[in-house]
């Protein structure tokens, strides 16, 4: 699962959860703080690279407390 997450701190960000793992990666630069499997890294991170203005602009809205515009998964 993928989240921006309302009141949340700079710099913007977004979150992952697959199983028990975490990770935070940066929407300007994709810095990823945490860990995860391999396999599930690369596909958010390919996500992520596919999507990253979307992600921008929802960032935007969260700290707006506006409503997040759905970004497509990975297929």
């Amino acid at each position: 699962m993928v989240s921006v997450l309302y009141r949340e701190h700079n710099p913007p960000h977004f979150h992952a959860t697959y199983g028990g793992y975490d990770i935070t990666v940066g929407i300007l630069d994709g810095v990823v703080s945490g860990t995860f499997p391999r396999r599930a890294l690369r596909h958010v991170l390919e996500w992520y690279e596919m999507h990253q203005s979307e992600l921008l602009e929802d960032w935007n809205l969260a700290q707006q407390r506006q409503p997040l515009k759905r970004i497509e998964p990975l297929e």
